[in-house]
């Protein structure tokens, strides 16, 4: 059963797997945190199909893992605004536009937020996570109990949507 031989493998191989996630991560709980979904991102491959090489694909599984934590810390990181003070922040002044911008700019987010509003609540959920949220088809689906070619699929169509409203309000 592949079951028990993973379970075999991820036993014999865990202080391993840890130490690697941890130099990669920098953090034990965090690499304690990815060993875990290690697990379940294998335990999941393996009721959808046969690994004929299990034990690269536990290593390869953590390790795109650590890899996917830190490009999104890195992403995060770049968006922090922590070195400048609030009050600096508040200080920058905002270019004002033309009152027919702000009008169209209305318009605009009041068609997206209506249209948006239709959106049945898993596509809603899968916009806020991929746009707002910035996480990845793989995290939704998790999240979601979807498969990430459903994510992919739900988001084409949602952009299409949000084009279609643009391209209504913006003709060429």
């Amino acid at each position: 059963m592949p079951h028990s031989r993973f379970n075999a493998v991820f036993q014999s191989q865990r202080d391993v797997l840890l130490k690697i996630l941890q130099r990669m991560v920098g953090s034990r709980s965090t690499a304690e945190d990815l060993l875990q979904e290690t697990w379940l991102r294998v335990t999941r491959a393996l009721n959808e199909r046969g690994v004929e090489h299990l034990e690269p694909f536990v290593y390869q599984t953590a390790r795109n893992l650590a890899l996917d934590h830190l490009r999104a810390r890195r992403v995060r990181q770049r968006t922090l605004v922590e070195d400048v003070s609030p009050q600096e922040l508040e200080s920058v002044a905002a270019q004002l536009g033309s009152p027919e911008d702000c009008a169209h700019a209305r318009r605009l987010l009041d068609s997206l937020g209506a249209r948006l509003g239709q959106l049945s609540p898993r596509q809603q959920r899968i916009f806020v996570l991929s746009r707002l949220h910035g996480c990845s088809y793989q995290e939704i689906a998790d999240a979601l109990n979807v498969s990430p070619s459903t994510v992919q699929k739900e988001l084409k169509l949602i952009m299409a949507i949000c084009i279609g409203v643009i391209a209504r309000l913006d003709p060429a």
